[in-house]
């Protein structure tokens, strides 16, 4: 056999067929073997070389090279393919929100179609005069599930999120010894399942809200002087600001949802855009008492006769003020005519555009009562396009004789979608929640609770109508069927 070198090598490869096996050890030791078979018309005759470390070298380094090039182009490949499905499900998300939007102005077009069917003659459905009609229906809510939130009690708000279909309430940390403070606890509503705790605040929360935005982001207020804004994708806060005073409420801007709106302890009203991580962005003074902004909502702009225009419904002990917003972000109070005194909640339905204000017992009135009034406006002059935004009572609903708790009340459209709506309110006397036709002021259920119900959330999963009732300590779900 010849001596070994690189002409030899390459004389051989081009006349035989080359055969060769790639081994590697633990050790990264490389050893490659060629078998050269070469045949002539008189015998075969085989030769065997084992290469030098130089060639061994050069073909370790080639399929390392390609292999190396092969794994590059897999990972361009995921990558490219990562990119379109995240581009793929922005576009999904976008066109969500507009169908969400499409759906409830579709709402409000057929909720006032069914006020202006119940006004024309011959039409059986009564009518009171803030035009709404009444429900009909034969069906009620039914208990489907309770929730046991905390052993220790001192719960006080929820809100639900439509677009993970889940519940959550505030509670103090169940470990107060490793995780002290405040937080919430997560519920799934659509296998009726709890979820784990999820801490945000040092002290107790006051009010949870949910915008329009598919990411599930929560919005907190709590007497810690702080907002929070906590993903419920990771179940961490992402964002966090300093109001400098106790927050008692919060909201989100239904038609801009970079804007957060929180209502302070003196009753002003800080504006915060999430594009901006330092600070608010602009505050609305209270124009008469500084009492604690105990409700805070807003109402989107939407082609109503009634009110169009979108704003910040604020409600305080000694009052409420509707904030029309105007152009560039500017605000314009418009001073609502309620009670003197004693209001401690004011909710909204938007489609429809009524608030329920609740009011505690007086001299004149011994009871809890529920007043339902129309959000209207009228222009100022003929000739102006300012307008002033009035408040008009349509209906009263009246409860128990107590009322030593700030509650929270629901105003909502009929599970029956006929433009009816349902008015429920807790009812400390008799620890439950009553649950009454605004069309025509009727008793429909009273939903019987262990403790006052401190809060009520309606809502609406895969075709099917619930209602939460929030005690101190659980949740009840009820089914409409």
């Amino acid at each position: 056999l010849p001596p070994f070198n690189y002409s030899f090598i390459c004389k051989v490869l081009m006349k035989a067929k080359l055969k060769y096996v790639f081994k590697t050890a633990a050790a990264n030791f490389f050893m490659c073997a060629f078998r050269l078979e070469m045949r002539d018309s008189s015998q075969q005759r085989s030769i065997s070389a084992i290469p030098s470390p130089e060639v061994c070298f050069f073909f370790s380094v080639s399929l390392s090279s390609s292999s190396l090039e092969k794994e590059q182009k897999l990972r361009r490949q995921a990558e490219l393919e990562s990119a379109q499905s995240r581009l793929q499900l922005q576009v999904l998300t976008d066109e969500c929100s507009k169908l969400r939007k499409q759906v409830q102005e579709l709402k409000a077009l057929v909720a006032q179609h069914n006020v202006s069917a119940s006004k024309q003659p011959g039409n059986s459905r009564t009518c009171f005069p803030g035009s709404l009609p009444s429900s009909q229906s034969q069906r009620k809510y039914h208990l489907e599930k309770v929730f046991v939130v905390s052993q220790a009690g001192n719960c006080r708000v929820m809100a639900y999120c439509d677009s993970l279909s889940c519940l959550v309430v505030s509670q103090p940390s169940p470990q107060s010894t490793f995780i002290p403070g405040c937080g919430v606890k997560m519920m799934s509503v659509a296998n009726l399942k709890s979820s784990q705790y999820i801490p945000i605040h040092s002290k107790q929360i006051r009010g949870l809200a949910f915008g329009s935005r598919a990411d599930g982001l929560l919005l907190s207020a709590a007497l810690d002087n702080t907002l929070k804004l906590t993903s419920l994708a990771t179940n961490t806060v992402v964002q966090t600001y300093n109001t400098g005073r106790p927050v008692w409420s919060c909201c989100w801007c239904l038609d801009d949802t970079n804007y957060i709106y929180a209502g302070l302890v003196n009753g002003s009203i800080m504006i915060y855009d999430l594009r901006d991580t330092n600070s608010h962005v602009q505050e609305l003074v209270p124009q008469k008492s500084r009492c604690p902004m105990v409700s805070l909502s807003y109402l989107p702009r939407m082609a109503s006769a009634s009110l169009p225009y979108g704003g910040i419904l604020a409600g305080t002990l000694e009052g409420a003020c509707f904030w029309e917003q105007k152009a560039g972000n500017s605000y314009r109070p418009h001073h609502l005519l309620l009670e003197p005194g004693g209001c401690i909640d004011i909710q909204t339905e938007s489609t429809t555009r009524h608030c329920l204000a609740t009011y505690r017992p007086s001299k004149s009135n011994p009871c809890v009562r529920c007043v339902l009034m129309e959000l209207t406006c009228t222009p100022l002059t003929e000739a102006s396009e300012d307008v002033v935004c009035s408040s008009n009572p349509v209906q009263t609903f009246s409860a128990g004789p107590t009322c030593k708790l700030l509650t929270k009340n629901a105003i909502f459209q009929s599970p029956e979608e006929d433009g009816s709506i349902f008015v429920c309110a807790g009812d400390e006397a008799s620890n439950s929640a009553m649950l009454w036709d605004a069309g025509s002021g009727s008793l429909l259920q009273k939903l019987q609770a262990d403790l006052p119900v401190l809060d009520i959330c309606p809502m609406e999963v895969n075709q099917t109508h619930l209602l939460a009732t929030l005690t101190e300590k659980a949740v009840k779900l009820y089914k409409w069927q």
